[in-house]
């Protein structure tokens, strides 16, 4: 009996073992993974889950969707719930619909992409130029990176990512006001075929233009 209990204790330890190294190894690979991702899904869309939580405490607000990129600085990030909103980029220009509203903002997107989080899903191959990347451990079973800007007016104070197998599964942020954000990504499809009119937008019939307008700095109704 007692050498069954040591056999038995000694296959448990060792299956413990095997567990805690296999842990260590995603919680190493994690840098690796976003690496990965960063470099080999040069395209993907898929559905996202998102939850705005304040700093105060209200109640979360929670919103989901559909998103399609092409790198580097090519979007379209359309809400579906609660409310319909459209964001589209085209590398150059970034226009911002709300359906409701009937109103489009349009900004230039420049250098500001590239030290934000959008950066990791929409931008070039320079993550590490603007971001220290730093292990998160293991949890939920993802490996976890702590990407922090290197520059101080990103308009965020840590940004955390979860991945797994190659793959973004979860963006977790904090903004210089405290409000904390977390968007799960699902059905995700790396590198499919994206029609190029996706990453373009024309301001709808009646709509209320604000901003950069066509790139010639006009703003009015359409």
């Amino acid at each position: 009996m007692c050498r069954l209990w040591g056999r038995l204790g000694r296959t448990v330890a060792g299956v413990a073992l095997l567990a805690a190294s296999a842990g260590n190894a995603m919680a190493a690979d994690g840098i690796a993974q976003l690496r990965q991702f960063v470099a080999a899904t040069r395209s993907a869309e898929g559905d996202f889950e998102q939850v705005v939580t304040a700093k105060s405490g209200r109640k979360p607000q929670k919103s989901g969707g559909t998103f399609a990129f092409a790198r580097p600085g090519k979007f379209r990030w359309q809400y579906e719930l609660p409310y319909q909103q459209l964001l589209v980029g085209d590398g150059e220009r970034m226009w911002s619909w709300d359906k409701d509203l009937n109103q489009v903002t349009v900004k230039r997107i420049g250098d500001a992409l590239g030290a934000t989080p959008a950066a990791i899903l929409f931008g070039g191959n320079d993550l590490e130029q603007n971001f220290e990347l730093a292990d998160g451990g293991v949890a939920d079973g993802l490996a976890w990176v702590e990407a922090r800007p290197r520059k101080p007016d990103s308009g965020f104070e840590n940004l955390r990512l979860g991945l797994a197998d190659g793959q973004l599964k979860r963006m977790e942020m904090r903004d210089s006001f405290g409000q904390a954000t977390a968007i799960v990504f699902s059905r995700l499809v790396p590198n499919p075929a994206l029609d190029a009119g996706r990453f373009r937008f024309t301001p709808p019939p009646g709509a209320d233009v604000i901003g950069e307008e066509a790139g010639d700095g006009r703003s009015g109704r359409r």
